[in-house]
């Protein structure tokens, strides 16, 4: 058999990272008495040596989806621990200096809405990313949280009102592996960093109860950013965090955007 992967490459370069994007499987996760199901995108990647061509991309496929296979049978508590594992596998097969997994999914958070007390459901975008670089293993999880912000300039200069509008705040929590850090967590510094936070379902009394809020905390995006980022640095220790708020302004035609990161 012609092993065309093995043969030197016109330009002899270390490549950082080679593998495949947008790998879809079903894993289930058990956290904090609470069963998770994730469809996630799946992207693995290794370096590749100068004196390589290119992976066996088939061996590496059915690798992956043999240890792929092995693991959603089991139980795990994270994203990130079954992503250890399938890397920790990988190596075995695949020689590598580095490589890296990611998943790409969404989490439900079950709720009661704020004063009708009725059972709604919230989700989320999330990230989960680990990364091996010669047997250090470092993990990025990320969150995605819509929100309301309520303008408190407007607000001051015009006594009967101002204009609301919803945020996405991304909080970005890189540290090391383990560093135990929920996902739930997250989306709860995100929420609660906001004016008001949203619901999928509200009744009447919900609808005032938020409305109220939102104008008795009224909120600029850099507010929320900074909000994101001290709630974040009490929580969460030996971490680079790293927050965002994007705010879909309704009375301009552009965007609002605000940035920050601390480490703690």
């Amino acid at each position: 058999m012609i092993n065309t992967q093995d043969e030197s490459p016109k330009h002899q370069l270390k490549l950082e990272r080679v593998g495949i994007k947008n790998l879809k499987t079903l894993i289930k996760i058990d956290r904090n008495n609470k069963e998770f199901r994730h469809i996630p995108k799946i992207n693995i990647f290794m370096d590749l040596n100068e004196d390589k061509k290119g992976v066996h991309m088939s061996r590496f496929i059915e690798s992956i989806t043999e240890i792929l296979e092995d693991e959603v049978r089991d139980n795990h508590k994270s994203l990130e621990q079954i992503g250890k594992h399938i890397l920790e596998k990988l190596k075995i097969k695949h020689s590598y200096f580095s490589a890296e997994i990611e998943f790409e999914s969404e989490i439900p958070i079950y709720e009661l809405t704020p004063v009708s007390k009725k059972d709604t459901i919230e989700i989320h975008d999330i990230k989960v990313r680990l990364r091996n670089n010669n047997g250090s293993w470092i993990k990025v999880l990320e969150v995605n949280v819509i929100g309301n912000t309520a303008c408190p300039h407007a607000l001051a200069v015009n006594k009967k009102g101002t204009h609301i509008q919803r945020a996405i705040g991304n909080l970005k929590i890189e540290t090391d592996f383990d560093n135990d850090i929920d996902l739930e967590e997250m989306i709860e510094t995100v929420e609660n960093s906001f004016s008001a936070r949203v619901f999928t379902l509200l009744k009447t009394e919900d609808e005032s109860f938020v409305v109220d809020k939102m104008h008795t905390n009224p909120l600029f995006v850099e507010d929320v950013c900074r909000n994101m980022l001290s709630i974040a640095s009490k929580k969460f220790k030996k971490s680079k965090i790293h927050a965002e708020c994007l705010s879909y302004e309704s009375i301009h035609r552009h965007d609002v955007f605000a940035e920050g990161a601390i480490e703690t």
